[in-house]
């Protein structure tokens, strides 16, 4: 049974999560404060962490640091619901290692669709490491079980997220992948008009491959379309 972490410090809102995410099978764990959220989190080590941003004393992007900071925690697909919708508020969740984002009021179905979404990735394992075959185009080669990328002789680690925005890049070699797509196949589903977030996971990755490329770039954007691998 897949375990998931609530921290909200409004009660009825955390209730609700819990009642629905049960009926659904999950185990729910709850907290109504950051520090108590951050502390169930290192001891239950749950499958995915619903955070709330707006908290007293401890914030929720404080909590979404520790937890990405902390060794045994650092790899848990974190969700951060807030009420605030600016666009610098989802970019900074997403430049601290949160995995997806939804602003209140949502339904509780899409809530539901985002944590099964993130569940998919809870075992940290891709699909291209399935066959535990190593992905090679020219120089570049992408290691699945290890969510690293190597070129020539030099290698970096890659987040869960950034590896298989690549992977799927790489898999479409030459060819143009959609906002939508990515997200659709990413984030497991339909997208509106949030192209920030891929944008800001974009940034993440090219930057990590200029570190190991030798001044070399392999993503490029398609204005209005989407991002293209070429080798």
């Amino acid at each position: 049974m897949s375990k998931i972490l609530v921290i909200d410090d409004d009660v009825a809102i955390n209730e609700l999560i819990k009642v629905n995410l049960e009926l659904e099978g999950y185990e729910v764990i709850q907290a109504n404060d950051g520090i108590t959220g951050f502390a169930l989190c290192k001891q239950h080590i749950p499958s995915v962490v619903v955070l709330d941003v707006m908290m007293p004393e401890v914030d929720g992007f404080t909590v979404a640091q520790r937890i990405r900071k902390n060794e045994s925690t650092k790899d848990i697909p974190i969700l951060m619901l807030t009420a605030l919708s600016q666009i610098n508020d989802k970019v900074n969740g997403f430049n601290i290692g949160v995995d997806d984002y939804l602003v209140k009021p949502f339904e509780m179905e899409e809530l539901k669709v985002r944590v099964r979404a993130l569940l998919k990735r809870t075992n940290q394992i891709p699909k291209s490491a399935m066959s535990k075959d190593i992905l090679n185009l020219g120089e570049v080669t992408l290691l699945p079980e290890t969510y690293s990328v190597k070129i020539n002789d030099k290698t970096a680690k890659l987040t869960p997220i950034e590896f298989d925005i690549l992977n799927l890049l790489f898999q479409n070699h030459g060819n143009m992948v959609s906002s939508a797509k990515i997200l659709k196949d990413i984030w497991g589903y339909a997208p509106d008009d949030d192209i920030e977030t891929i944008r800001v996971h974009i940034r993440h990755l090219r930057s990590k491959l200029d570190k190991i490329s030798d001044g070399k770039k392999y993503i490029s954007t398609i204005y209005g379309g989407g991002y293209k691998f070429s080798v």
